[in-house]
């Protein structure tokens, strides 16, 4: 199940959309009944999670906190039971990915697909750190992007 929870009120978002595309997203995974957390909260809120679990004093896009912590990109999410049944939780920040728009030369709602389709991908054991890495990650995104009609 695909829980959503907005609790930030600057930017109005279409909600709905938001849960179709992230469902789209898992059934081309192939972790259509899997769940997936997705927050909606301000810059002051997400600053603070950036600050506490990477460190970082500064509002960002998107965090992502997977369930399953060992995971490797590339490879399936073994059920041992219900529980594991989860991806993780992401935060998005909808007024820090509205102010960043201008460097990305896309709409708002492009973007918020490409953070989901990325924060998804974070949760799946994907990461960008080294440069072999980033191309793995950044295939899975255009793949999953395709799904979306978005590239």
């Amino acid at each position: 199940m695909i829980t959503i929870r907005n609790t930030q009120r600057k930017i109005p978002i279409d909600v709905n959309r938001l849960k179709q595309d992230a469902q789209i997203i898992l059934d081309a995974l192939d972790y259509t009944d899997f769940d997936l957390g997705i927050w909606l909260a301000s810059d002051a809120t997400i600053r603070r999670y950036n600050k506490e679990y990477r460190h970082k004093d500064k509002p960002t896009d998107v965090l992502s906190f997977p369930y399953h912590t060992e995971l490797k990109a590339g490879k399936r999410i073994k059920v041992k039971s219900d529980d594991d049944k989860n991806l993780g939780d992401l935060i998005l920040a909808p007024a820090y990915i509205q102010n960043d728009l201008p460097k990305w030369n896309t709409t708002f709602e492009k973007h918020l697909q490409r953070l989901l389709v990325h924060g998804i991908c974070h949760l799946l054991g994907y990461d960008h750190i080294e440069d072999k890495d980033y191309k793995i990650m950044h295939k899975k995104e255009m793949e999953l992007l395709k799904r979306l009609g978005s590239q």
